[in-house]
């Protein structure tokens, strides 16, 4: 019984592990490939609107 809840604890750590690693992954991907468009344009980043005060801002690296 013992071994049984440890391959599933085991299992349960890996699936999160992986998890992980494809969500840091695509956002690596998403990071590049908005890097990539700025690059080829020219742009110095990539403009958002903010709701609350209607300005334009850079958008950040951590927002989606």
């Amino acid at each position: 019984m013992l071994q049984i809840i440890l391959l599933l604890i085991i299992g349960l750590v890996a699936w999160i592990g992986y998890r992980k690693f494809i969500a840091d992954a695509e956002k690596l991907t998403r990071q590049r490939e908005r890097l990539r468009r700025e690059k080829e344009t020219g742009a110095n980043g990539t403009l958002v609107k903010d709701p609350k005060t209607g300005e334009y801002r850079l958008k950040r690296d951590d927002e989606e």
